[in-house]
């Protein structure tokens, strides 16, 4: 059946091949044609609706498995066919575990033009740090009115609607309630005045027990004793606080964070240390996978005492701590205001004296100084390409490359190629994110000729 496709009016017959980077499965009709399909797995057959027909490729959802494959699994998540948290929650985890280092080794020989057995030579297996469930610690809720009612919940999977729901299996289990809790409370606030959300963020550790709620709002008048009341009443939450945005829907931007209630920030351990972090601030969704990127990245770096580091793209920390804990010195840049101050919060609170924190862009505010060894972590955009251009001016024996989007890593790795002065050695996946297309990945590259 592979490879086949038989059109039936707007149905056709499919076999899932493999997985994409995304929701889909990918399958091919019988002329040849790619079909990108939604609520497939490889191995199953299926009946699919045509919902898109384009000139290369078409989409597909699926109406009926007519032989299902032995990697589909039933899904934790009673939500998982409505809501987009979850899309591979019906594939097993030994077969998204490959998948996701199959993307890997797609990326590259696809997108940096890889050869494919060097590519297979550099890709390890995708590591797996933790629980399938239960391991995120933050979750993001949706805020809508239909038909003039409050609604608070999931987005769907398309994007555009909002599922309530009553709890999330991907959240740590102690805090299962804690949606539930946040919806119900903001739901009853919003019948009564307009409160202006636009989403609402749950962080929860099972370490330090830190719960925080943070309400994404529009400036203006605002019931702020009355929702703190609510709100921790309903939760228990160590902190509330309301983060401002302004400017256009598609460019909204953090003007401010007010605390509501409790500590005004969220504690998080890691490592072998505790980060504080305000509500705009970047931090991994897995702790445990978290924790195992800093892993990967110091014993890949071999750091001493005497070694001078650059950390770029640094956050509020989350590398820049453990390695300023086991280097010389440390020159960490970080373009996002809120991450600096948490950045600079945390250092002095872990007792660090040796690190230059600067705020601005790393390409703009690239250190002027000689590193030992280098770490960057940038957003799914990548590197720019000025940024490879003084990475590889400097004399450092080697650079670790932490990043979230195959196809970026990818584009980025064969541009280091084109420069001749750091090659890859090797190439660690790391599932931060089970039941989604989602992977971490870190990235040694070595000095040529080291």
């Amino acid at each position: 059946m592979i490879g086949q496709g038989v059109a039936d009016g707007n149905q056709l017959k499919l076999s899932i091949e493999r997985m994409a980077y995304g929701p889909e499965g990918i399958a091919h009709t019988s002329e040849g044609k790619t079909v990108f399909v939604t609520g497939g797995v490889p191995g199953d057959v299926v009946l699919a609706k045509v919902t898109s027909d384009g000139p290369s490729f078409s989409r597909a959802t699926v109406t009926e498995i007519v032989e299902a494959s032995e990697h589909r699994v039933a899904a934790a998540c009673p939500y998982a066919e409505a809501c987009g948290g979850c899309p591979w929650a019906s594939f097993s985890r030994e077969a998204q575990l490959a998948a996701k280092r199959d993307n890997v080794v797609s990326s590259l020989v696809r997108i940096g033009r890889f050869d494919k057995m060097a590519a297979d030579e550099l890709v390890a297996p995708c590591e797996d740090p933790g629980d399938a469930w239960g391991y995120r610690n933050k979750v993001e809720l949706a805020f809508a009115r239909i038909n003039g009612r409050a609604t608070v919940g999931m987005h769907d999977r398309s994007g555009s609607g909002v599922v309530r729901v009553d709890k999330c299996p991907l959240l740590d289990k102690r805090n299962s309630k804690l949606v539930k809790a946040v919806s119900g409370a903001l739901s009853y606030l919003s019948g009564s005045q307009e409160l202006g959300l636009e989403r609402i963020g749950i962080r929860a550790s099972r370490r330090t027990r830190d719960v925080e709620v943070a309400l994404w709002t529009k400036t203006g008048p605002f019931p702020r004793a009355q929702v703190a009341k609510v709100l921790g009443d309903a939760t228990k939450a160590s902190s509330v606080v309301r983060v401002w945005t302004k400017g256009p829907s598609k460019a909204r931007r953090v003007s401010g964070v007010e605390r509501l209630s409790g500590k005004g920030y969220w504690e998080e351990r890691i490592a072998d240390g505790t980060m504080a972090l305000s509500a705009p601030s970047f931090f991994q969704v897995n702790t445990a996978g978290a924790e195992r990127l800093v892993q990967l990245v110091l014993d890949g770096l071999s750091l001493t005492e005497d070694d001078e580091v650059m950390d770029l793209y640094c956050g509020a920390g989350t590398f820049t701590v453990p390695l300023a804990k086991r280097a010389g010195f440390v020159s960490a840049v970080e373009a996002y205001g809120p991450a600096v101050k948490d950045l600079r919060r945390n250092l002095e609170r872990a007792g660090l004296d040796n690190v230059d924190a600067v705020g601005g862009d790393a390409g703009r505010e690239f250190p002027d100084t000689d590193a030992d060894a280098i770490v960057v972590d940038p957003p799914r955009a990548g590197l720019a390409e000025d940024v490879i251009r003084q990475l590889c001016e400097q004399p450092a024996r080697a650079i670790a490359y932490v990043s979230c989007d195959p196809a970026t890593l990818a584009r980025d790795l064969a541009r280091f190629r084109e420069h001749g002065v750091f090659e890859p050695v090797s190439i660690t996946p790391v599932d931060l994110f089970p039941q989604t297309f989602h992977v971490e990945t870190v990235t040694l590259l070595s000095r040529r000729g080291k």
